[in-house]
């Protein structure tokens, strides 16, 4: 008989928090929390989108306007992905020694400059090629913050959330990252509309790249005033570890299977991400030959629709569970993404908008439910270690540098169905990643263990658990009958 069966649990697994449960005062702190998280992640996306928005105006002014100009903007926007990794290794664990608040700071403050740098930099025919390396320069910088970011918020959000509704306020997180998408949208459109391609080469360019210092003081100021949650004070008074590379060395050797599986989910992801609401617009009008302002337009309604949706979809999540939206979402890239981009293809904007739909609704499924999904792959003393290595690796390689291989293979075989293959590829190696992921909807991400690897004491207890239980074993019917109390183990 297994210890399970016995309806005693081998270990007592911490207590699901609830948000009925919730002081007022405590609710007030998950709301500033989510707030202050969801701020600082608009600006950081806000940045991301008005240089994918604006490739074409930083292909000529920054680059020179040559044959390859296109190019080029396009890997300055990749170069930042491959340091990435290199501030999640260093950002990550330092904010599982000294605190997530402290390294979010940091990362808000660094983010914000660099983008306002963009805006005062001079320009090749006044520079020369040295144009070009301060913008590289500066992306770096974006790309180290980024690198710790996106998983600190994400993790802080999480640890704040009541496990019972982790889906829904998480979803305000990736709202914030639609939300500084879709200014960054409306912005560069709107400015395209009042000025002119003229007006825009003319200087106005600098303008979205200038709006993210004022944006980013406001950020800051939320974040100054945030603190860390209860889940991580408590792991960290546990904790034995003594620096951030005896962490990260930690993570590394004793959870590997958990990178491999957000690298899996992360390639999915991002590729579709940055593919869908950042490259878009660069491949409508240069590969499509559509109109600049008719292709943000029919972008920005996309991914307000996508705003319209994203919360009410994270608070599904809490309901039926995360691995059958994960699962639909990868399904649908895998078998749909070719179709959407034939879609593109045809010229007829009906059809078009329906090939954008069709990215947006199954992005915007996996985008629900990122914030709750990937911090609990990992326990909480390495969690936002194991995120951001985890997720910024795998973005580095295949997500931020897909606008560049797409449009470089666009140019090489000149067959314009290359972004639908390679969100295909995507979609399988995400739905192959899911599959191994634990149901993690109401449960606690508190304790050492990876949530969910204790569900089977918490069956034992007699906990009603969301969605699939975690049972590797197949133990499952005799901890319930014997948590019941008519199994083998009953007494």
């Amino acid at each position: 008989m297994t210890e399970h069966a016995a309806a005693h649990p081998a270990h007592e697994p911490p207590p699901i928090t609830r948000e009925l449960d919730l002081s007022p005062i405590q609710r007030k702190t998950v709301k500033k929390s989510v707030m202050g998280a969801m701020a600082g992640n608009a600006i950081e996306w806000f940045d991301y989108g008005i240089y994918g928005y604006l490739v074409v105006h930083l292909s000529s002014q920054i680059f020179g306007g040559s044959e390859d100009s296109t190019l080029w903007a396009l890997f300055g926007f990749a170069v930042s992905f491959l340091i990435r990794p290199i501030g999640g290794a260093i950002l990550g664990p330092l904010g599982d020694r000294i605190g997530r608040q402290k390294v979010l700071v940091f990362t808000i403050l660094m983010i914000s400059l660099a983008t306002a740098a963009i805006g005062i930099l001079p320009t090749f025919e006044q520079v020369g090629w040295l144009a070009p390396l301060l913008l590289f320069s500066l992306r770096i910088i974006q790309g180290f913050s980024a690198g710790g970011e996106y998983a600190g918020a994400a993790v802080y959000m999480a640890e704040h959330a009541p496990d019972d509704r982790r889906g829904f306020w998480g979803s305000f997180l990736e709202f914030g990252t639609l939300l500084g998408f879709s200014m960054a949208a409306i912005l560069v459109t709107g400015l395209e509309l009042i000025v002119g391609p003229e007006g825009m080469e003319a200087g106005w360019w600098r303008l979205p790249f200038l709006l993210t210092l004022p944006l980013g003081i406001v950020a800051l100021i939320m974040r100054k005033n945030l603190h860390d949650s209860e889940t991580f004070t408590e792991a960290k008074e546990q904790d034995t570890r003594t620096s951030a590379w005896q962490t990260l060395r930690d993570l590394v050797t004793q959870q590997p299977k958990q990178l491999l599986k957000i690298m899996g989910i992360t390639v999915l992801i991002n590729t579709a991400f940055y593919l869908v609401l950042t490259y878009m617009p660069t491949y409508l009008t240069t590969s499509l030959d559509m109109d600049a302002t008719q292709a943000g337009m029919m972008l920005v309604g996309v991914q307000l629709v996508m705003m319209v949706v994203i919360i009410p979809l994270g608070a599904l999540t809490d309901r039926v569970g995360r691995r059958p939206i994960l699962l639909t979402a990868a399904l649908g890239f895998t078998l749909f993404s070719i179709p959407a981009i034939m879609l593109l293809d045809t010229g007829v904007i009906a059809l078009q908008i329906l090939g954008l739909a069709i990215f947006g609704i199954f992005l915007v499924m996996l985008l629900c439910n990122i914030s709750a999904s990937l911090p609990a792959l990992f326990p909480t003393t390495v969690r936002y270690a194991g995120f951001a290595l985890g997720y910024n690796v795998a973005t580095s390689l295949l997500g931020g540098p897909a606008g560049l291989i797409n449009e470089s293979l666009i140019q090489s075989t000149g067959s314009t169905l290359i972004p639908g293959f390679y969100m295909t590829v995507a979609g399988i190696i995400g739905l192959i990643a899911i599959w191994t992921f634990n149901e993690t909807a109401g449960r606690s991400l508190r304790g050492d263990v990876v949530p969910g690897d204790d569900d089977l004491d918490r069956v034992a207890i007699g906990e009603e658990l969301i969605g699939k239980v975690h049972d590797p074993n197949g133990e499952l019917e005799q901890v319930r009958a014997a948590a019941k109390g008519d199994g083998p183990g009953a007494r």
